[in-house]
């Protein structure tokens, strides 16, 4: 979505300049009233949706009477138990990485769209890509595409309203969800962070991406974002389709269904699944699926994420897993990320992981915003999840899961080459730390219930 070029390259005349400048600061203003009400009103919202207890372990039991692995055939069964996803054969995956590997591919796919396309957004902002979106769907609406949009109504709060009615004269539906109100303020904090695109219900793509220059590049320069994002062909289209569907109908009454494509089993072997995790009471099913993943590892747990800022519960599963032999690595974002207090949160766990084994290395070129893990070399997640409360428990997120030694594989490959921009953290090094840095670190994990 965005800003509609000018028709003229006539400069703007000063009040005009002024007026413009005016409704940016307006926008930055209202964004941060609305972080401060929807902090305010957490404790309400936690009380309106709770998990109570996190999950601290996990027991199961495969066919022999050993813990349920990944390699074990009642592995995927277990999944679809525990998040209600279904793992099918049939897929077609191609990962994408960063800017540079993803937008051109994702133009073409959208250019090709011959039926229909979903696109649900967690954020946005004016600039390059946004233009390019919105001259693609404007002129695949005019050649009889039906296109709805629906963006996150805080995510994309600094978008424009002229982009949305570009968007919508030109016959896109496009809607808001989870506007800011006062009757449901108490919900407020509980965001779509989805990423979702389906064209003609036969390609499906998710991720961490947004609509926003910082996204474009090779993910190495600073200001480009390092990004991993995955296309794909197969049953799971239908799964996020369905997601959309959720989403479309929460926020209009209308179930809409798009394109049903129909399944072509010449198109691919990979087994995947789309896992669709919603706000519910107890045990969400995004919390589920990172235990039971955690727990089912035998030999690696290699994690890349960018907000890595994780409860008791999954800091417990972590070490379990490394004192029982599993080689876990964690890569998550450095110095410079963009939300430094999730960082801090995080931090506050470093010394626990370290001290069993955990080996945690910090993204050094740009920002980090990945949120993929791969188990054993052949269990794959890629999508919106990061491991923080607002993932498990306060947002709406999807990811890819993917059940393949190749795509397994090609992800070892990418975590190992993301490795040579890191710095790993020592526990004699993190020990030495800075008494400030302990007081920020207990002080964001007073926050981690909304992190």
């Amino acid at each position: 979505m965005v800003h509609p070029a000018s028709p003229s390259n006539t400069p703007p005349r000063p009040h005009h300049a002024w007026a413009t400048r005016l409704r940016r600061v307006g926008r930055r203003v209202l964004r941060w009233t609305i972080s401060a009400v929807v902090t305010l009103l957490a404790l309400i919202g936690t009380l309106h949706i709770t998990r109570g207890t996190s999950v601290r372990h996990v027991e199961t039991v495969s066919t022999d009477g050993r813990a349920l692995a990944v390699a074990d055939p009642g592995f995927v069964q277990a999944v679809g138990m525990l998040t209600g996803a279904s793992l099918m054969p049939g897929h077609v995956v191609e990962v994408m990485l960063n800017g540079d590997g993803t937008y051109e591919r994702l133009w073409a796919d959208l250019r090709a769209a011959e039926h229909s396309i979903t696109l649900q957004l967690y954020y946005g902002m004016p600039g390059r890509m946004a233009q390019t979106l919105t001259a693609i769907l404007r002129e695949r609406a005019a050649a009889g595409v039906d296109i709805h949009v629906l963006y996150d109504a805080f995510g994309t709060i600094d978008i424009p309203d002229q982009v949305r009615d570009a968007l919508r004269e030109a016959g896109i539906d496009v809607q808001p969800f989870r506007p800011i109100r006062f009757k449901t303020l108490h919900m407020a904090q509980h965001r779509s962070h989805v990423r979702g695109i389906v064209i003609d219900g036969r390609i499906g793509w998710t991720g961490g991406f947004g609509i926003d220059d910082k996204w474009y590049g090779d993910g190495l320069t600073a200001g480009a974002w390092r990004e991993t994002n995955v296309r794909f062909e197969g049953p799971a289209v239908r799964q996020l389709q369905a997601a959309f569907a959720a989403a479309w109908a929460e926020a209009t009454g209308v179930l809409y269904t798009g394109r049903v494509a129909e399944d072509n089993p010449a198109a691919g072997s990979v087994m995947a699944g789309l896992l669709y995790a919603t706000p519910t009471l107890g045990t969400t099913s995004a919390e589920r699926f990172l235990a039971m993943s955690i727990a089912a590892a035998r030999e690696k747990i290699y994690i890349t994420n960018a907000y890595f800022a994780p409860g008791d519960g999954l800091v417990g599963l972590l070490i379990d897993a490394a004192r029982r032999g599993v080689d876990v690595h964690i890569v998550t974002g450095g110095p410079g990320t963009d939300v430094r207090i999730v960082r801090y949160a995080g931090r506050a766990s470093y010394e626990r992981l370290l001290e069993s084994g955990v080996r945690i290395y910090e993204w050094l070129p740009s920002i980090l915003h990945a949120k993929t893990f791969v188990i054993d070399g052949q269990w794959t997640s890629i999508g919106s999840i990061n491991f923080d409360n607002r993932s498990l428990v306060l947002n709406d997120e999807v990811t890819l899961m993917v059940l393949d030694e190749a795509i397994g594989r090609q992800m070892e490959a990418v975590f190992a080459d993301d490795l040579r921009h890191t710095r790993e953290v020592t526990l004699d090094g993190f020990r030495q730390r800075s008494l400030w840095e302990r007081i920020l670190e207990y002080a964001a994990t007073q926050l981690l219930p909304l992190l």
